[in-house]
């Protein structure tokens, strides 16, 4: 009888053994899934800071083509509205001159 309770601890002891190698073993790879899915995460969200970042990059480039554009439109409406008020000017001048003549006519007849 001794043998046989002796045969069932060393059975029951093996049995555990194993059980415990079978969990050490489970949890080495749930740790190995989380650290995968650890990195994954960290990748997927490095990328979309760098298409957020590109992104922005792109926005603040067009802000810039679309400042420069904008200024030069201003140059080029600031341009146009002094040459018409020069030849505006000129065109007083002339038309000062002419009435001057007339005047100078009429007071001589």
């Amino acid at each position: 009888m001794k043998k046989l309770i002796l045969s069932f601890a060393c059975l029951c002891l093996i049995a555990s053994v194993y059980s415990c190698r079978e969990t050490v073993d489970k949890a080495q790879d749930a740790a190995d899934s989380a650290v995968e899915q650890a990195q994954d995460a960290a990748e997927t969200a490095g990328n979309v800071v760098k298409d957020a970042a590109e992104s922005a990059g792109g926005a603040v480039e067009s802000a810039g083509d679309a400042l420069e554009n904008a200024g030069d439109a201003v140059k080029e409406a600031a341009g146009d509205a002094a040459e018409k008020a020069g030849d505006a000017v000129e065109a007083t001048g002339d038309a000062l001159k002419d009435a001057g003549e007339k005047v100078k006519e009429a007071v001589e007849n």
